[in-house]
């Protein structure tokens, strides 16, 4: 009886989990919606998110966490669309879940996590291109396109800023480097936190790879924080050090993409 009184609890969990950020992402006035990207014989399906402004606006690429495209992923792609961004968010476990689907069939954080571990770097590689030019080619989009990614998505976006010549800056979150960082062909800008040893172990090799190389690599740590702080900050019952980081990750990566 304990044993399934648990796994209820475990079950109401997973499905309360992020109810916090689809309560927002409801709430949203902004036009947001699904598309479907060709990427060779695969379809991806993208989340895009547009800006409310006059003119045409800059792009970001979003990657999401090894959970797949959740929708605390989502409620990041319409914060930055607040901010005048047009955002495609690809959802890069589509076609793989049981039934031919995506990160909703997986049921699951677990789940989504085993099958995000499948994922061949080719594919992964291919899917980013094709939403990344899919997205330049909207109306509402200029020339200037940027990369951000959370956790495997921070990888990510630090291994697609080795691959794709277009970018104009790498916004990598607590995600570890690619083999060969110095291949990046735009700056490349880590929000780490502190309690994070697995990462942080890495960012003095590629700081010295990338400064050898002539590129830019500004790592920056958040006090107190731990793993994944900018979807834990941002969760109602997030601890302060998390609060904090998710809020001066926000402004940092906000400014970065101003230019600043």
């Amino acid at each position: 009886m304990r044993k399934i009184l648990l796994l209820l609890i475990l079950l109401c969990t997973h499905g309360l989990a992020q109810e916090w950020a689809r309560a927002r992402l409801e709430k949203s006035p902004r036009h947001l919606e699904w598309v479907k990207v060709k990427a060779g014989a695969r379809t991806v399906e993208c989340f895009v998110a547009y800006p409310e402004v006059k003119g045409k606006a800059p792009s970001i690429v979003l990657i999401h966490e090894i959970f797949g495209l959740t929708d605390w992923v989502r409620l990041v792609a319409d914060e930055l669309a607040a901010h005048g961004y047009v955002v495609i968010a690809p959802d890069l476990l589509s076609e793989m879940g049981p039934k031919g689907g995506g990160t909703a069939e997986f049921g699951g954080d677990d789940a989504a996590r085993k099958g995000v571990g499948t994922l061949q770097p080719e594919q992964v590689t291919a899917d980013l291109h094709a939403a990344a030019g899919y997205v330049k080619t909207l109306p509402a989009a200029s020339s200037e396109q940027s990369v951000a990614g959370f956790c495997w998505g921070g990888a990510q976006s630090f291994r697609f800023a080795t691959t794709e010549p277009g970018l104009q800056r790498a916004l990598v979150f607590y995600g570890s480097p690619p083999e060969h960082p110095e291949k990046a062909a735009c700056p490349i800008y880590g929000f780490y936190a502190e309690n994070d040893a697995r990462i942080n172990q890495t960012l003095e090799t590629t700081k010295k790879t990338m400064q050898a190389a002539g590129k830019t690599f500004e790592p920056r740590i958040y006090t107190g924080a731990g793993h994944g702080f900018m979807r834990a900050g941002a969760a109602p019952d997030a601890s302060e050090a998390n609060a904090q980081a998710c809020k001066d990750g926000w402004k940092r990566m906000l400014d970065l993409l101003k230019g600043k």
